[in-house]
Parts: structure tokens; C-alpha cells; sequence
């Protein structure tokens, strides 16, 4: 169906954004009033471009799964959100953000995207000032800054450590006042089932209103996906419980390509796993890597001692610690990419050296910061010659200033106090940069279907940076996607309103009633959460920290065969036509099934190692991923064919004039 033409315009990087926003085709303010575009998800990326299409003038009906758009998922991030606006003084630039988001993606990500979202970062940061969102300040009254991983610079504004909550509810203030003024209608409790095509065009959706049951029918002239990524495939992951791909999915099943699946992120500092009935992982902010200091015991004696209980982490002397991202990579240090701090830590904990009972453990260390805040916040105050209880107090003063809020809930998750004790964390599935195929005007192989935010694969390549989600979710919400689109609407001004008593919508709604019957007809052996589970346990065994070629394909069999057992004897109670969070349950976890599949498939075809697609085969001498740009240097964007084992494989070639493909050093 779609042919991979990525759009990209012509001429110098720099000059790219700014001569095709000159040169695509703009939509006159009164036309505006005629046309509807549905979005479906309403965190940052949705949010803000449902608010900003409804005040250019569109007409926007808004669809979340959520009883109101502030519980998106957006809500949970935590550290901060990156523009070069180097009000650190320490060489920042949009270019250098563009570098080191290139490569820290591991040259896997399209250049033209990349300078885009560079460029746009810093009058992302002015209209969130503008809305209100109270980032933190320097004592002079500038925006303050700090480091995340992959980077050499401060370029992260914050808000304390609940940054993604600010940056949402400035969101979610812009589309209430478009909603008072009846430019949005917002759609709470509603699960996009299908999408609508009408000639070929998305035309609109198939929603169920989760409150009633009532399968709906909406049109517009263009239907955005801001629906999130898919890191719940593992069951166990950082992602609300919610969080799914179905819209995504279903548009895939619908012609829509769905790029590079294998690509997910496995972030460093999540709270351990505790047990076999948990449901969810809590993130740490990566924000916490600029202070603390990430170790292990050097001896495996004192690590098996502090596993069982004979020896506690402030016990050990400082010459027995490994600090071994320090050790390994001195020029970055605790602030190595996501990647290659989850897999150091994963390589400790399977030498022996974890600290939990599991095993699977390392500590995130804050004396060291507290003590050095401490001595500065004497000096400051004029406190001369403080003692040690003094100093400490201090420095836990200034340490609960930055991250309070993120001490507190790994308090209250972990009863351990993190001020006294170090931290313990492990990697854990977080974000997904694979996603639907879009152009560089944010459109899938749909014509008038668009995808922005994680939902879409376009910024990170293989690696996303920390603190570049937010970034992205904006960019394209507030700056990029109500330019590109107005260029395809643009031909829609005498089209009308879209009809839904269309034979495709009746056909579609259709389509949906009988999956969910066939959902229903299950023997009703198992619950829809013994599948997620066992396709959880499959996905992290085989498809996560560390592939190879055996385990790909044992889980490519695994899962078609669990999906086979799925669809025959799930449970699901209740009615279809009812409130039915089982039924929800089932429709996601069919979809997930689906993408696991397709997900180790493209794991598998990927002989290389780059990013957090990390294959066993294929590393260097010292474990750091070995790339094969020769035959690998491209978007691997999937055709939907039936059966995830029939997919048809496109490539889009990554073509970079402006970097020099290098191999990743952090040391």
C-alpha cells in the first residue's frame, strides 16, 4: 500500500524546516472552520497539538481511554525536558543537540527529524514559561538546568522531579479554554477500536465509550495518533497499566507501516522487581545520575553477604565499591546513555555482583553529593568549621530541594530512607522509539493519518536520549504538526462534513463487533493477565536486554502459538455492550500478541547490535554494540500482511551528510 517516501526537503540541514514551512500549502483561517480532525490521545503530544489545531481554527474532537486528559501517561515523567537554549554558558547549541541525539539513537535516526526537533526545542521552553508551567530557577532568576545521560553539557529544564505533571497541565490549560470555546470536543472513557478509510483517506474512527459499552461511529478530514508506545508488551514494565498499542495497531492492520519494533529502551533506574505478583516497575528519574554515583561490592564475598542480610551498603569501605560506570567510561561517567548503563548493570548482577535478594540489584549512592552540598551550603551561609552532623543535614537540605518528591516514593514503595541508605535499582522496559512509519510531515503510509509523539518512530533512532521525550511529544505537538498538516488539508476545503453513515464506517463498526464477539467466545479456561504474563516472561527472556538468533526464533513460535491458545480460551466476563475492564483487557493484549511477534521478527532480521537492540552476536571485544552500517543503516518499516510471520519488510536508507558515522564512545 504506502510507498516509503520519506519527504524530506531539499537543501542545507539548517535551511530544511524553515523552506518547507515557506513552501507547503496553507489552509485560509475561514476554511479552517470546515474541516475536523479527530486526535486521539490526549498526553503532551495530543494535548498540544489538539489545543493548537483548535486554536488555528480546526475543528478537533479529542479521544482518551482516561477519565480526563491530565491522567496521560505524560504525566509520569519526571526529570526534565531538553532545549539548547545553553543558558549554562557550557557550548550548546541546536546543532550539538542534534549530534548528540543522532548519536546517541546510534545512527539510527533520520537527520532532517533530528535538526528539526533541535531547532524547535528552545521555543518549546518559551511557551511552556508562557503558559506557566513553574520550571526551576537559578538564584538569579534563570531557567535552571541540569545534565542527563549521553550529553556533555546542562541543557534539561526541570520542574523538581514531577516535570512531565507541569508540562501536561500547561497542556491540558490550553485545550480546556479551546474546549470552553467549542473548538475541541473531548471524548473521556473512549478506546479508538478501528480506523476509517474512505477512498483510501482516514476518514475517522470506531470508538467504544468504556462507561456504556456503545460502539460509536466519528469523521473527520484527518485523524492524528498521539497514542503512546508499547513498552507493555513485557507486562512488566515503567508504562501505566493502560498504556497499549491498539490504535496504533489497529491502524497498522489498516496499511499504515509500522517502523523498527525491536528498537525499545530499557531504562537504568527503575525499582528492582519485588516479587511475581507485581503489575507495574517504578521509574527513578534519570535526573538522579547527576548526583548519585552507581556501584557494586569489587569483592562478590561482601555482595553475597549484603544479599543475605550479614552486611549493610554503608558498612563497605569505599576502597572495596566498584564504581564501574566510572571506571569504564571516564568521560561521561554515571551519565552514559540509557543503553549502555542498563546493560553495564545487567553484566555486574550476571557476574555475581547484584545486591537485592534477587540478585538482580546495584546501588545509587548519594553520600558522596549530600557531603559535597553540604561543605558549599556552610560556606555559603557562613558557617565556619561545621561538624559533620551539620554538614550532612545540609547537604540532605539542598538533595531534597532537587528531588524530594522522587526520594519520597522510592521511600514509601521501598520502606528504605535513601537519604541514610543508598538506592537500589535495576534496568527496566521504559519507551519504545519504534513505532508507525511517518514522513517528515508526520504522516504514515495513510494518507490523513499522522502520528506524533512515541507513537511515531521518527526522532531517537535505536537509543532515546533522556529528558528528549518531552521534547519530542511538544515539538511535534505544538510547533510541527499544525504546519505539515495544513498542507494535506489544504485540499479538503470544499470536501464537507465527512458522513458516517458511510458503507465503510457501517463495514468498520462491523469489524470490530465481531472481533469483540470472537474476543467473547473464548472457553474461558484462562484470564486475559495469564496471557500478558506469559507473553511478558517470553518478551524479557528473549526479546529484551540481550538477544540472539536461537531465543528470537524460539519466541517468534512461542507467541504465535500463546496467541493461538489466546483467542481459543481466554476468560472474559460481563457483557459487550457494558462497562467491561476485561473485555478493554483483551482487546490490547490481542493487539499485543500481535506486535510481540512482529517485534522479535524484526529483532531477528536486525544482525547487528546498535542502541538497546542488543544482539550476542554481534559485540565487540569489551560488550559494546557492534554496528553493521553496510547492511543495516536503514528504517526497517513492516507491512502489515495478516500473520505477524508474513509481514513484508521496506527499508528506508538513513542518509547521513552532516554526521560522520563514527562507532559510539563514551570514554
Amino acid at each position: 500500500m504506502g510507498v516509503l517516501d520519506s519527504k524530506i526537503p531539499s537543501g542545507p540541514l539548517a535551511e530544511k524546516w524553515t523552506k518547507h514551512k515557506n513552501d507547503i500549502n496553507l489552509v485560509n483561517p475561514a476554511n479552517k472552520r470546515n474541516i475536523d480532525v479527530i486526535v486521539v490521545g490526549t498526553g503532551l503530544a495530543g494535548g498540544s497539538a489538539a489545543a493548537t489545531l483548535a486554536e488555528l481554527g480546526y475543528n478537533v474532537k479529542t479521544f482518551c481511554y482516561q477519565d480526563s486528559p491530565r491522567r496521560a501517561h505524560s504525566i509520569a515523567a519526571q526529570g526534565g525536558i531538553n532545549a539548547a537554549k545553553n543558558y549554562q554558558g557550557d557550548g550548546d547549541s541546536p546543532y550539538r543537540l542534534f549530534y548528540d541525539t543522532i548519536k546517541g539513537g546510534d545512527y539510527r535516526s533520520r537527520e532532517a527529524n533530528v535538526y528539526r526537533l533541535a531547532e524547535e526545542s528552545a521555543n518549546i521552553i518559551d511557551q511552556c514559561v508562557a503558559q506557566g508551567v513553574p520550571f526551576a530557577r537559578e538564584y538569579g532568576g534563570l531557567l535552571d538546568n541540569r545534565s542527563f545521560g549521553g550529553v556533555l553539557v546542562s541543557r534539561t529544564f526541570y520542574a523538581k522531579g514531577q516535570t512531565g505533571q507541569q508540562l501536561l497541565l500547561g497542556a491540558y490549560a490550553a485545550m480546556n479554554r479551546q474546549i470552553n470555546r467549542g473548538k475541541i470536543k473531548s471524548y473521556t472513557r473512549h478506546e479508538m477500536m478501528d480506523l476509517v478509510l474512505v477512498d483510501g483517506k482516514a476518514r475517522g474512527i470506531i470508538a467504544r465509550n468504556l462507561v456504556t459499552g456503545e460502539i460509536e461511529r466519528h469523521s473527520a478530514h484527518a485523524v492524528v495518533l498521539a497514542t503512546g508506545g508499547y513498552g507493555n508488551v513485557f507486562f512488566l514494565s515503567t508504562n501505566a497499566m493502560g498504556s497499549n498499542v491498539m490504535a496504533a495497531w489497529r491502524a497498522h492492520r489498516r496499511g499504515a507501516f509500522f517502523a523498527n519494533p525491536c528498537f525499545t529502551q530499557i531504562h537504568p533506574t527503575c525499582i528492582p522487581v519485588s516479587g511475581e505478583h507485581q503489575s507495574k516497575l517504578t521509574l527513578m528519574s534519570e535526573s538522579l545520575r547527576n548526583d548519585g554515583r552507581i556501584w557494586v561490592p569489587k569483592k562478590k564475598e561482601d555482595a553475597i553477604a549484603i544479599r543475605e542480610g550479614r552486611l549493610k551498603p554503608t558498612q563497605l569501605a569505599e576502597e572495596d565499591r566498584d564504581y564501574y560506570l566510572e571506571r569504564r567510561y571516564p568521560a561521561f561517567g554515571n551519565l552514559v546513555p540509557r543503553d549502555v548503563a542498563s546493560r553495564a548493570a545487567k553484566e555486574r548482577c550476571d557476574a555475581g555482583f547484584g545486591v537485592n535478594k534477587t540478585g538482580e540489584a546495584v546501588y545509587l549512592d548519594f553520600a558522596a553529593a549530600i557531603q559535597r552540598y553540604g561543605k558549599e551550603k556552610a560556606l555559603t551561609s557562613g558557617i565556619k568549621n561545621p561538624d559533620a552532623a551539620t554538614i550532612t543535614k545540609l547537604g540532605e537540605e539542598v538533595v531534597e530541594a532537587k528531588y524530594g518528591n522522587l526520594f519520597q516514593m522510592y521511600e514509601k514503595i521501598v520502606d528504605e530512607n535513601p537519604y541514610k541508605t543508598p538506592m537500589m535499582i535495576y534496568p527496566a522496559v521504559h519507551y519504545t522509539m519504534g513505532g508507525l512509519w511517518v514522513d517528515y510531515n508526520l504522516q504514515t503510509t495513510i494518507p490523513g493519518c499522522y502520528a506524533a509523539g512515541e507513537a511515531n518512530f521518527s526522532d531517537h533512532g535505536a537509543n532515546r536520549l533522556g529528558a528528549s521525550a518531552l521534547m519530542q511529544g511538544l515539538a511535534d505537538g505544538y510547533f510541527v504538526l499544525p504546519y505539515t498538516i495544513g498542507d494535506y488539508l489544504s485540499n479538503d476545503i470544499r470536501t464537507g462534513a465527512i458522513p458516517t453513515d458511510l458503507p465503510e464506517f457501517e463495514a468498520t463498526e462491523k469489524a470490530v463487533r465481531e472481533r469483540l464477539e470472537k474476543l467473547k467466545a473464548g472457553s474461558g479456561q484462562n484470564s486475559v493477565d495469564y496471557y500478558h504474563k506469559k507473553l511478558g516472561k517470553i518478551m524479557w527472556n528473549k526479546c529484551g536486554m540481550a538477544r540472539n538468533e536461537q531465543g528470537l526464533k524460539e519466541a517468534i513460535e512461542e507467541i504465535s502459538a500463546l496467541r493461538k491458545d489466546f483467542w481459543e480460551n481466554v476468560r472474559i466476563p460481563g457483557e459487550i455492550n457494558a462497562k467491561n475492564a476485561e473485555l478493554e483487557k483483551a482487546g490490547r493484549v490481542a493487539d499485543f500478541l500481535e506486535l510481540g511477534e512482529l517485534f522479535a521478527k524484526d529483532a531477528l532480521e536486525r544482525n547487528e547490535s546498535c542502541g538497546g537492540h542488543f544482539r550476542e552476536e554481534y559485540q565487540t571485544e569489551e560488550g559494546e554494540a557492534l554496528r553493521d552500517d553496510e547492511n543495516f543503516k536503514y528504517v526497517a518499516a513492516w507491512e502489515y500482511k495478516g500473520e505477524p510471520k508474513d509481514a513484508q519488510l521496506h527499508k528506508e536508507d538513513l542518509v547521513y551528510e552532516n554526521i560522520e558515522l563514527k562507532t559510539r564512545s563514551y570514554k
